[in-house]
Protein backbone atom coordinates (compact mmCIF):
# COMPACT_ATOMS: atom_id res chain seq x y z
CA UNK A 1 0.00 0.00 0.00
CA UNK A 2 1.21 3.52 -0.71
CA UNK A 3 1.69 5.42 2.08
CA UNK A 4 0.81 9.30 2.66
CA UNK A 5 3.55 11.46 4.68
CA UNK A 6 1.26 14.25 3.65
CA UNK A 7 2.69 17.61 3.55
CA UNK A 8 3.00 20.91 1.46
CA UNK A 9 4.82 19.67 -1.58
CA UNK A 10 8.29 20.94 -2.12
CA UNK A 11 9.82 21.85 -5.77
CA UNK A 12 11.91 18.90 -7.16
CA UNK A 13 13.36 17.89 -10.77
CA UNK A 14 13.67 14.67 -10.10
CA UNK A 15 10.39 13.34 -8.48
CA UNK A 16 7.59 15.83 -9.87
CA UNK A 17 3.93 15.34 -9.28
CA UNK A 18 2.46 13.41 -11.65
CA UNK A 19 -0.27 15.37 -12.21
CA UNK A 20 0.31 18.87 -10.88
CA UNK A 21 2.87 21.31 -11.14
CA UNK A 22 4.25 22.85 -7.79
CA UNK A 23 2.44 26.19 -7.47
CA UNK A 24 4.96 29.37 -5.93
CA UNK A 25 3.23 32.04 -3.65
CA UNK A 26 3.79 34.89 -6.13
CA UNK A 27 2.59 32.35 -9.17
CA UNK A 28 -0.65 32.61 -7.68
CA UNK A 29 -0.45 36.19 -6.92
CA UNK A 30 -0.05 36.85 -10.18
CA UNK A 31 -2.84 34.87 -11.66
CA UNK A 32 -4.87 36.91 -8.66
CA UNK A 33 -3.28 39.72 -10.25
CA UNK A 34 -4.58 39.16 -14.11
CA UNK A 35 -7.24 41.60 -15.53
CA UNK A 36 -10.96 40.06 -13.94
CA UNK A 37 -12.03 38.92 -17.59
CA UNK A 38 -9.05 37.31 -18.93
CA UNK A 39 -8.78 35.17 -15.38
CA UNK A 40 -12.74 33.92 -15.77
CA UNK A 41 -11.72 32.88 -19.37
CA UNK A 42 -8.89 31.45 -18.57
CA UNK A 43 -10.51 29.56 -15.77
CA UNK A 44 -13.54 28.34 -18.14
CA UNK A 45 -10.81 26.85 -20.51
CA UNK A 46 -8.99 24.68 -17.97
CA UNK A 47 -12.71 23.56 -16.71
CA UNK A 48 -13.53 22.20 -20.34
CA UNK A 49 -10.43 20.66 -20.71
CA UNK A 50 -11.55 18.20 -17.86
CA UNK A 51 -15.21 18.40 -16.77
CA UNK A 52 -18.58 18.75 -18.30
CA UNK A 53 -18.93 22.06 -17.49
CA UNK A 54 -22.85 22.00 -17.38
CA UNK A 55 -22.55 19.33 -14.39
CA UNK A 56 -22.48 20.16 -11.27
CA UNK A 57 -22.09 17.42 -8.38
CA UNK A 58 -24.83 17.99 -5.61
CA UNK A 59 -23.72 17.35 -1.93
CA UNK A 60 -26.05 17.42 0.57
CA UNK A 61 -24.28 18.66 4.58
CA UNK A 62 -25.66 17.28 7.81
CA UNK A 63 -24.74 18.41 11.07
CA UNK A 64 -25.17 15.03 13.28
CA UNK A 65 -23.65 16.28 16.56
CA UNK A 66 -23.92 20.34 17.50
CA UNK A 67 -22.31 22.40 18.96
CA UNK A 68 -19.93 22.69 22.41
CA UNK A 69 -16.72 22.19 20.65
CA UNK A 70 -13.88 23.09 22.93
CA UNK A 71 -11.89 24.61 19.49
CA UNK A 72 -11.21 28.23 19.53
CA UNK A 73 -11.69 29.14 15.64
CA UNK A 74 -12.66 32.61 15.58
CA UNK A 75 -15.56 32.08 12.55
CA UNK A 76 -17.07 29.42 14.12
CA UNK A 77 -20.58 29.83 16.08
CA UNK A 78 -20.10 26.04 17.36
CA UNK A 79 -17.21 26.81 19.46
CA UNK A 80 -18.15 26.39 23.16
CA UNK A 81 -15.61 29.62 23.98
CA UNK A 82 -18.24 32.36 22.06
CA UNK A 83 -21.59 33.27 23.23
CA UNK A 84 -23.76 33.01 19.63
CA UNK A 85 -26.80 31.64 20.66
CA UNK A 86 -26.65 28.37 19.64
CA UNK A 87 -28.12 24.99 21.47
CA UNK A 88 -26.10 22.26 21.85
CA UNK A 89 -27.01 19.37 20.48
CA UNK A 90 -26.06 15.51 21.13
CA UNK A 91 -25.47 13.12 18.86
CA UNK A 92 -28.46 12.55 16.06
CA UNK A 93 -30.35 9.18 16.43
CA UNK A 94 -29.27 6.72 12.72
CA UNK A 95 -33.12 6.66 11.62
CA UNK A 96 -33.10 10.46 12.14
CA UNK A 97 -30.18 10.44 9.82
CA UNK A 98 -31.23 8.10 7.26
CA UNK A 99 -34.28 9.80 6.56
CA UNK A 100 -31.85 12.94 5.97
CA UNK A 101 -30.11 10.95 3.61
CA UNK A 102 -32.92 9.76 1.71
CA UNK A 103 -34.56 13.03 1.39
CA UNK A 104 -31.09 14.22 0.23
CA UNK A 105 -31.07 11.39 -2.59
CA UNK A 106 -34.41 11.85 -3.82
CA UNK A 107 -33.83 15.63 -4.54
CA UNK A 108 -30.74 14.62 -6.40
CA UNK A 109 -27.84 14.84 -4.08
CA UNK A 110 -24.92 12.00 -5.08
CA UNK A 111 -22.69 12.87 -1.96
CA UNK A 112 -24.15 12.85 1.97
CA UNK A 113 -21.49 14.56 4.12
CA UNK A 114 -21.71 14.31 8.08
CA UNK A 115 -20.49 17.46 10.38
CA UNK A 116 -19.88 17.01 14.08
CA UNK A 117 -18.53 19.56 16.57
CA UNK A 118 -14.88 17.95 17.67
CA UNK A 119 -11.66 18.47 18.08
CA UNK A 120 -11.59 14.83 17.63
CA UNK A 121 -13.58 11.82 17.69
CA UNK A 122 -13.03 9.57 20.74
CA UNK A 123 -13.12 5.92 20.12
CA UNK A 124 -16.93 5.29 21.08
CA UNK A 125 -17.56 7.99 18.58
CA UNK A 126 -15.96 6.23 15.70
CA UNK A 127 -17.91 3.15 16.31
CA UNK A 128 -20.95 5.11 16.16
CA UNK A 129 -20.45 7.07 13.11
CA UNK A 130 -19.24 3.91 11.70
CA UNK A 131 -22.41 2.33 11.82
CA UNK A 132 -23.80 5.56 10.67
CA UNK A 133 -21.96 5.84 8.03
CA UNK A 134 -22.38 1.88 6.36
CA UNK A 135 -26.27 2.75 6.76
CA UNK A 136 -25.66 5.76 4.22
CA UNK A 137 -23.64 3.86 2.22
CA UNK A 138 -26.21 1.48 1.53
CA UNK A 139 -28.62 3.62 -0.17
CA UNK A 140 -26.31 4.34 -2.58
CA UNK A 141 -24.90 7.60 -1.83
CA UNK A 142 -21.11 8.68 -1.41
CA UNK A 143 -20.57 9.16 1.85
CA UNK A 144 -18.13 12.35 3.25
CA UNK A 145 -17.27 12.82 7.20
CA UNK A 146 -15.55 16.25 9.38
CA UNK A 147 -15.14 14.76 12.83
CA UNK A 148 -11.90 16.91 13.25
CA UNK A 149 -8.46 15.17 14.05
CA UNK A 150 -7.82 11.65 13.86
CA UNK A 151 -5.78 9.24 15.92
CA UNK A 152 -4.07 6.19 14.45
CA UNK A 153 -6.40 4.17 13.54
CA UNK A 154 -9.40 6.02 12.97
CA UNK A 155 -9.38 6.54 8.93
CA UNK A 156 -8.66 3.01 8.88
CA UNK A 157 -11.94 2.45 10.85
CA UNK A 158 -14.19 4.84 8.80
CA UNK A 159 -12.58 3.56 5.48
CA UNK A 160 -13.44 0.01 6.43
CA UNK A 161 -17.36 1.40 7.27
CA UNK A 162 -17.93 2.72 4.17
CA UNK A 163 -16.45 6.36 4.54
CA UNK A 164 -15.47 8.20 0.57
CA UNK A 165 -14.45 11.49 1.47
CA UNK A 166 -12.70 12.87 4.86
CA UNK A 167 -13.18 16.79 4.77
CA UNK A 168 -10.75 18.49 6.82
CA UNK A 169 -10.08 22.13 5.84
CA UNK A 170 -6.73 24.11 6.20
CA UNK A 171 -9.05 27.00 6.84
CA UNK A 172 -6.40 30.06 5.85
CA UNK A 173 -2.77 31.10 4.57
CA UNK A 174 -0.57 28.77 7.14
CA UNK A 175 1.47 32.28 7.70
CA UNK A 176 -1.57 33.29 9.34
CA UNK A 177 -3.03 30.29 10.84
CA UNK A 178 -2.27 31.05 14.31
CA UNK A 179 -4.04 34.03 13.98
CA UNK A 180 -7.56 32.78 13.51
CA UNK A 181 -7.59 29.46 15.66
CA UNK A 182 -5.10 28.78 18.52
CA UNK A 183 -6.44 25.66 20.08
CA UNK A 184 -4.38 23.75 16.73
CA UNK A 185 -1.94 23.90 14.72
CA UNK A 186 -1.47 24.04 10.46
CA UNK A 187 0.56 20.58 10.98
CA UNK A 188 -1.84 19.39 13.21
CA UNK A 189 -4.21 19.53 10.24
CA UNK A 190 -1.37 18.19 8.28
CA UNK A 191 -1.16 15.58 10.11
CA UNK A 192 -4.91 14.15 10.17
CA UNK A 193 -4.52 15.02 6.17
CA UNK A 194 -2.07 12.09 6.26
CA UNK A 195 -3.79 9.82 8.41
CA UNK A 196 -6.49 9.97 5.80
CA UNK A 197 -4.38 9.80 2.92
CA UNK A 198 -2.77 6.47 4.08
CA UNK A 199 -6.19 5.06 4.80
CA UNK A 200 -6.93 5.26 0.96
CA UNK A 201 -9.73 7.72 1.55
CA UNK A 202 -10.06 10.55 -0.72
CA UNK A 203 -9.63 14.14 0.13
CA UNK A 204 -11.85 17.35 0.95
CA UNK A 205 -10.07 20.03 2.08
CA UNK A 206 -10.21 24.07 1.05
CA UNK A 207 -10.53 27.16 3.13
CA UNK A 208 -12.70 30.36 3.96
CA UNK A 209 -12.35 33.76 2.49
CA UNK A 210 -13.45 36.73 3.82
CA UNK A 211 -11.55 36.70 7.34
CA UNK A 212 -9.78 39.78 6.97
CA UNK A 213 -7.17 38.48 4.71
CA UNK A 214 -5.09 40.20 2.42
CA UNK A 215 -5.08 39.06 -1.79
CA UNK A 216 -1.28 37.67 -0.92
CA UNK A 217 -2.96 35.68 2.33
CA UNK A 218 -5.66 34.13 -0.21
CA UNK A 219 -2.85 33.13 -2.76
CA UNK A 220 -1.41 31.46 0.10
CA UNK A 221 -4.44 29.67 0.59
CA UNK A 222 -4.41 28.32 -2.54
CA UNK A 223 -0.95 27.71 -2.99
CA UNK A 224 -0.99 25.57 0.52
CA UNK A 225 -3.90 23.77 -1.20
CA UNK A 226 -2.31 23.47 -4.64
CA UNK A 227 0.52 22.08 -3.41
CA UNK A 228 -0.75 19.22 -1.71
CA UNK A 229 0.36 16.11 -2.77
CA UNK A 230 -2.11 14.39 -4.02
CA UNK A 231 -4.25 17.39 -4.62
CA UNK A 232 -7.94 17.45 -3.00
CA UNK A 233 -10.07 15.51 -5.28
CA UNK A 234 -12.51 17.84 -3.55
CA UNK A 235 -11.84 21.63 -2.54
CA UNK A 236 -14.61 23.99 -1.07
CA UNK A 237 -14.58 27.97 -1.17
CA UNK A 238 -16.45 29.03 1.52
CA UNK A 239 -17.18 32.84 1.79
CA UNK A 240 -17.26 33.85 5.80
CA UNK A 241 -20.83 33.37 7.36
CA UNK A 242 -20.68 36.19 9.81
CA UNK A 243 -22.02 34.82 13.11
CA UNK A 244 -22.99 37.62 16.02
CA UNK A 245 -21.14 36.51 19.05
CA UNK A 246 -17.93 35.27 17.32
CA UNK A 247 -14.43 37.19 16.83
CA UNK A 248 -15.04 37.93 13.11
CA UNK A 249 -19.09 38.61 13.59
CA UNK A 250 -17.11 42.32 11.99
CA UNK A 251 -14.99 41.51 9.43
CA UNK A 252 -14.99 43.55 7.05
CA UNK A 253 -17.02 42.74 3.10
CA UNK A 254 -15.76 40.76 1.03
CA UNK A 255 -15.66 42.33 -2.81
CA UNK A 256 -17.56 39.88 -4.84
CA UNK A 257 -14.75 40.21 -7.29
CA UNK A 258 -12.44 38.84 -4.78
CA UNK A 259 -14.67 35.54 -3.96
CA UNK A 260 -15.03 35.08 -8.13
CA UNK A 261 -11.36 35.32 -8.52
CA UNK A 262 -10.57 33.30 -5.45
CA UNK A 263 -12.45 30.26 -7.34
CA UNK A 264 -10.83 31.31 -10.74
CA UNK A 265 -7.67 30.77 -9.19
CA UNK A 266 -8.51 27.64 -7.43
CA UNK A 267 -9.91 26.20 -10.74
CA UNK A 268 -6.17 26.86 -12.66
CA UNK A 269 -4.35 25.78 -9.47
CA UNK A 270 -6.25 22.21 -9.32
CA UNK A 271 -7.86 21.60 -12.35
CA UNK A 272 -8.74 17.87 -11.94
CA UNK A 273 -10.16 19.24 -8.13
CA UNK A 274 -14.11 19.31 -7.89
CA UNK A 275 -14.37 23.32 -6.69
CA UNK A 276 -17.32 23.74 -4.79
CA UNK A 277 -19.21 26.70 -4.16
CA UNK A 278 -19.59 26.34 -0.53
CA UNK A 279 -20.97 28.59 2.56
CA UNK A 280 -21.80 31.98 1.95
CA UNK A 281 -24.21 31.09 -1.12
CA UNK A 282 -27.33 32.60 1.15
CA UNK A 283 -25.73 36.03 0.34
CA UNK A 284 -24.70 35.89 -3.20
CA UNK A 285 -26.79 37.20 -5.97
CA UNK A 286 -27.68 34.76 -8.78
CA UNK A 287 -25.71 36.74 -11.39
CA UNK A 288 -22.52 36.39 -8.71
CA UNK A 289 -23.14 32.66 -8.61
CA UNK A 290 -23.31 32.01 -12.62
CA UNK A 291 -19.79 33.59 -12.64
CA UNK A 292 -18.00 31.43 -10.27
CA UNK A 293 -20.04 27.93 -12.04
CA UNK A 294 -18.30 29.94 -15.47
CA UNK A 295 -14.78 30.26 -13.47
CA UNK A 296 -14.62 26.79 -12.37
CA UNK A 297 -17.08 26.06 -9.99
CA UNK A 298 -18.43 22.33 -10.19
CA UNK A 299 -19.95 21.52 -6.85
CA UNK A 300 -22.19 23.03 -4.06
CA UNK A 301 -24.03 22.26 -0.99
CA UNK A 302 -27.54 21.47 -1.71
CA UNK A 303 -30.14 21.76 1.02
CA UNK A 304 -31.49 24.64 2.91
CA UNK A 305 -28.81 24.61 6.18
CA UNK A 306 -24.84 23.78 6.13
CA UNK A 307 -24.52 22.71 9.72
CA UNK A 308 -25.61 25.56 11.37
CA UNK A 309 -25.60 28.33 8.73
CA UNK A 310 -28.19 29.17 6.24
CA UNK A 311 -28.08 27.91 3.00
CA UNK A 312 -30.32 28.66 -0.31
CA UNK A 313 -33.26 26.96 -0.79
CA UNK A 314 -33.59 23.83 -2.90
CA UNK A 315 -36.18 25.01 -4.77
CA UNK A 316 -34.25 28.05 -5.61
CA UNK A 317 -30.81 25.65 -6.26
CA UNK A 318 -32.66 23.82 -9.17
CA UNK A 319 -34.15 27.22 -10.61
CA UNK A 320 -30.95 28.91 -10.96
CA UNK A 321 -29.64 25.68 -12.38
CA UNK A 322 -32.69 25.49 -14.86
CA UNK A 323 -31.95 28.87 -15.71
CA UNK A 324 -28.28 28.49 -16.30
CA UNK A 325 -28.60 25.27 -18.27
CA UNK A 326 -26.94 23.14 -15.37
CA UNK A 327 -27.86 19.68 -14.03
CA UNK A 328 -26.69 17.43 -11.05
CA UNK A 329 -23.91 15.19 -12.15
CA UNK A 330 -24.66 11.61 -13.39
CA UNK A 331 -28.14 13.43 -14.56
CA UNK A 332 -29.45 11.17 -17.34
CA UNK A 333 -30.61 14.04 -19.89
CA UNK A 334 -33.19 13.15 -22.25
Amino acid sequence: MTTFNLRLKAKSELTPHPTAQYWRKCQVEELFEMPFMELVFKAAQVHREHFNPQEIQLSTLLSIKTGGCPEDCEYCPQSARYDTGLERQTMLEVEEILEKAKIAKARGASRFCMGAAWRGPKPKDIDTVSKIISAVKDLGLETCGTFGMLEDGMAEDLKNAGLDYYNHNLDTDPERYHKVIHTRSHDDRMDTLGKVRNAGLKVCCGGIVGMNETRPERAGLIASLANLDPQPESVPINQLVKVEGTPLAEAEDLDWTEFVRTIAVARITMPTSYVRLSAGRGNMPEAMQALCFMAGANSIFYGDKLLTTENPEEDHDRQLMDKLDLYPLNYQVV
